[in-house]
């Protein structure tokens, strides 16, 4: 795969990096409210823009290797890291115990998608 890594790693690479860009488009805007609405939005559209250009090879890459369930599960808890970093550094939200325990019980959701009890 690219660059001589394994598909897991490639997959995952890609999944991180399209979440950084989805969730600047989604919440960046946040610290901008006298920004025009229209201007915002399409801003977030060409941020969002690059989130797909890595999305789509991350699950093309990945789909074979991962069933979509894991992709899925793997973008969800890669999206939720995301953001808890970009609530707490770039927004200056607190990230309290309740949150921790929260993001806890997704992830042993997601363990049990990468198990197969049958």
């Amino acid at each position: 795969m690219g660059l001589g890594l394994p598909v897991p790693a490639v997959t995952i690479g890609l999944l991180i990096a399209s979440n950084v860009f989805m969730t600047v488009a989604w919440y960046g805007h946040l610290k901008f409210k006298t920004a025009p609405l229209l201007t915002v939005i399409a801003v977030s559209w060409f941020i969002a823009l690059f989130e797909y250009i890595l999305q789509v090879p991350a699950n093309r890459i990945g789909h074979g290797h991962f069933s979509a369930a894991q992709l899925k599960t793997i973008q969800e808890v890669i999206s939720l890291t995301v953001f808890a970093l970009f609530s707490w550094l770039y927004l200056g939200e607190k990230i309290g115990w309740q949150h921790g325990v929260g993001f806890g019980l997704i992830c042993l959701g997601a363990w049990f998608i990468f198990h197969d009890f049958g």
